[in-house]
């Protein structure tokens, strides 16, 4: 625990001017990052007598080791610094809003030639219309099988729409009126077009001229006595009126308005957003939150405006927002948005009508959101600290673990070897700081010295990060990488969320921040016995590092085994602590098979085309397709292979040269009768 005194600046020191301020801790992270509209007022109040500090504010300036800040010109600048700094450092004192899902929305892909209307979720992408965020991704499949009566629109898989062009026959909903069926050419793309932009403009609420047109073509068909056809316009009004009843009327003057609410108490707080648009309610999301810092209404709703609206712009944000409470002073908020939106918000509080009375109904949303929460939350937080309290006392720890990184070792009978490292934060498992790695330091298989390395390259990488952040006293310095270790750009561990060998799977990406080492884990975890354990000791020995308590569970008896210890730790079966071990031990397992398994797999769709540099796919389909298979390009001339579109005689040497070079795949065997099939393509 640090002394603010030891690390507060020299009186006149801070600046009197709009700026953001950063706290961080010992290990140079950055655990709060706040803004003021005059730092020297805002940061002389952590540096008062801790006593009569809120008890969160206490703990967080004895856990940071030191302070900085930047001044900017207004309090807009400062607002718009303060997000992304929080995007970037992810600190652990500052607010953060989650949820324990991915909101769906209703997407229509305009950047296509033929849009698709598809459920989407994730981070949105340019050139697509959304529509909600929904609570269930059921409901949007409901109403847009009621509304593709009317509008017709793609709704299949970029392969599927291929395959349908291929074979010349469109999928089943083309055959029941529910698709226009672009891919087999019964309406082009300038049809399909409008179709899409009329379906976007009846989700944005302009429903008035749809109904009138469709009951104006309904009257038309009956005069001239074309009774099926009137029947069918009378069934597309009672699907669209149907899709808008899912959608309840809530305010009546057609309003475009995000309401906001919160409820709190001393330790949570949830909050509650209703998407409004055309009067009717178009999407619901919530997020809940620990107050680990002192913060206001006012404050919790700043926090919620900047993460629902610092990636968006134009109309995504509304015209109207409509909050619970102010921040004060409310201009540099209402500027903000106004510059994310290209036009005017109205930031407010409502206070009566209609408005105000849907402002009570997500404010009771947002009540029983919490309630919720904390009903689930009370018997995993108490089994989580039980269980972190069983290993540090099975372990000998002074305190318990609160970060616990495992790693594992995954080959496939001496090939493709490669390691794992997984990290548990509180108990629960934090993905976006999961590291994959190809063991380079030799060949062939031995999980010890495989061990050996991987934690040898984490921990040097923590040690170059100490250096980096200047936590070195003087005449201090980390050993040199060596071979087989990481730096900018090299595989095994990189700076960013992605692998050694390209981006993680999604599932194990994280935020937006790129994850650094900078910090150590209280407990390396292996995956093994005493030979494991003994290796992971002696690679953080050599690098000098103490601190790290190390263990390892061997699957046989679930044992946990000790640096330096015959006899392994037995800990009971119904133990919250081993089943925590395990868990984690099985996620590191897990995400190293998803990996080997991987590279393997890339490693059989490998094509001798591969080596070829400069020929990307496009050139290397056409290739294959001209001479019908690998094989029979292996045989073809250069100049054979300059009569290729696209493919000059300098890449057609380098696409022979590759090939000759590159062992002939084995005959393809009919298993059945064992006949060679030696004129099979060889694709």
């Amino acid at each position: 625990m640090a002394d603010p005194s030891s690390y507060r600046p020299r009186p006149g020191e801070i600046p009197d001017s709009p700026g953001v301020y950063k706290f961080r801790d010992e290990h140079g992270r950055v655990i709060y990052v706040g803004k003021a509209k005059s730092l020297r007022q805002r940061l002389a109040n952590y540096f008062q007598d801790l006593a009569g500090l809120h008890p969160r504010t206490r703990t967080m300036v004895t856990t940071a080791a030191s302070v900085e800040w930047t001044v900017v010109s207004t309090e807009v600048e400062a607002l718009q610094l303060e997000y992304s700094w929080i995007k970037e450092f992810d600190p652990r004192f500052n607010v953060k809003y989650r949820d324990d899902k991915s909101y769906p929305s209703l997407a229509v892909t305009m950047n296509e030639e033929f849009p698709r209307v598809q459920v989407m979720r994730g981070p949105r992408k340019k050139g697509v219309r959304y529509f909600g965020p929904y609570a269930h991704a059921w409901a949007i499949r409901e109403t847009v099988d009621l509304m593709l009566r009317v509008f017709p629109v793609r709704t299949c898989s970029a392969g599927v729409f291929r395959r349908s062009a291929q074979i010349g026959r469109p999928c089943l909903l083309g055959y029941i009126g529910k698709c226009s069926a672009p891919c087999v050419g019964r309406v082009d793309a300038e049809e399909h077009r409008r179709l899409a932009e009329e379906f976007c403009d009846f989700m944005a609420g302009r429903t008035g001229a749809h109904l009138r047109r469709l009951e104006q073509e309904m009257h038309r068909a009956a005069e001239e006595m074309e009774y099926e056809r009137a029947a069918r316009l009378r069934d597309d009004m009672e699907a669209l009126r149907r899709a808008m009843e899912k959608n309840a009327v809530v305010l009546t003057d057609a309003t475009d308005a995000d309401l906001v609410a919160v409820a709190e108490d001393e330790l949570e707080a949830a909050v509650q957003i209703f998407h409004v648009r055309g009067g009717r309610v178009r999407g619901q999301r919530g997020w809940v939150t620990d107050k680990v810092e002192e913060v206001t209404a006012a404050g919790l709703v700043e926090h919620a405006l900047q993460q629902l609206y610092g990636e968006e712009s134009g109309d995504a944000v509304p015209r109207e927002v409509l909050v619970p409470a102010l921040p004060d002073p409310v201009e540099p908020l209402t500027e903000w948005l106004a510059g994310r939106r290209g036009a005017a918000v109205d930031l407010r509080v409502p206070r009566r009508g209609d408005k105000r009375a849907l402002m009570e109904t997500v404010r009771r949303n947002a009540q029983q959101a919490l309630a919720l929460h904390k009903t689930k939350r009370a018997s995993d937080l108490t089994t989580r600290s039980r269980a972190l309290e069983e290993i540090a006392e099975a372990l000998g720890l002074d305190s318990a673990p609160l970060r616990i990184e495992c790693f594992d070792v995954s080959h496939l009978q001496g090939e493709d070897v490669v390691a794992s490292m997984v990290v548990f934060e509180d108990g629960l498992a934090r993905k976006s700081e999961y590291r994959r790695f190809q063991i380079r330091g030799f060949a062939g298989q031995d999980d010890v010295r495989s061990m050996h390395e991987v934690v040898s390259r984490r921990f040097r990488r923590y040690l170059q990060e100490r250096q980096r952040t200047g936590e070195w006293a003087t005449g201090e310095a980390p050993g040199d990488e060596g071979p087989g270790t990481e730096g900018p750009g090299a595989g095994g561990l990189g700076d960013g969320p992605d692998g050694p060998d390209g981006p993680a799977p999604a599932e194990e990406r994280g935020g937006n921040r790129p994850p650094k080492f900078a910090y150590p884990p209280q407990l390396v975890v292996v995956d093994g016995g005493q030979p494991q354990v003994a290796a992971a000791r002696r690679a953080l020995d050599e690098l000098g590092i103490d601190d790290v308590a190390v263990c390892g569970l061997a699957k046989r008896l679930e044992e946990v085994w000790l640096p330096g210890e015959d006899d392994p730790v037995v800990l009971p079966r119904t133990s919250e602590g081993l089943y925590m071990l395990q868990r984690v031990r099985d996620e590191a397992h897990r995400f190293a098979i998803r990996y080997q398994r991987g590279k393997r797999s890339r490693a059989m769709k490998a094509s001798p085309l591969d080596a070829v540099h400069g020929l990307g796919e496009a050139r290397k389909q056409a290739l294959v397709k001209h001479f019908g298979s690998v094989k029979r390009l292996r045989a073809a001339t250069v100049e054979q292979i300059c009569e290729v579109p696209g493919v000059g005689r300098k890449t057609a040497e380098a696409v022979a040269a590759a090939l000759a070079q590159a062992a002939p795949a084995a005959p393809a065997v009919n298993t059945a009768t064992g006949e060679i099939l030696e004129d099979r393509e060889d694709r």
